[in-house]
């Protein structure tokens, strides 16, 4: 009989020469990845998060990713997020060009220019709607 400690690893390995689940859960991981390809993971990882986004909703998200970036600036520190930004600012810079910045920058600029201007009719057209009509006094203009 077992000692009452035991029974984990009993559990874990009945017979010699068996498997852990933890080891035949990686080696049947490893045969659908050969057989089906990095792709059918990347397939059913976005059917997943669909599915958790549709029942538990974006906030669900915004939360666990706040939870998640708490934890690794408690766990690295805030000088961890300034190095992995400098590195994938470098890493665009590498890939699209120097030139890749300014144009972003410009078509921002554009944007915010045309939001502005969008803005600034709106709130004229909704002034202009809520001004009472120009009265005339009630007389005729032709009759002077």
């Amino acid at each position: 009989m077992a000692a009452k400690g035991d029974w984990k690893e009993m559990t874990d390995k009945d017979n010699k020469g068996s498997m852990t689940v933890a080891e035949a859960g990686r080696k049947g991981g490893e045969t659908v990845r050969n057989e089906r390809g990095r792709e059918f993971y990347e397939t059913i990882g976005r059917k997943g998060g669909a599915t958790v986004k549709a029942e538990r909703g974006r906030a669900f998200y915004e939360e666990i990713g706040r939870k998640g970036g708490e934890t690794v600036k408690a766990e690295r520190g805030a000088k961890f997020y300034e190095e992995i930004g400098k590195k994938g600012g470098d890493r665009v810079k590498a890939t699209r060009g120097p030139n890749f910045y300014e144009e972003i920058g410009r078509k921002g600029g554009q944007k915010v220019k045309k939001l502005i201007e969008e803005g600034k009719r709106a709130a004229r057209g909704a002034a202009a709607a809520a001004a009472p009509p120009a009265t005339d006094g009630g007389q005729d203009p032709s009759k002077g």
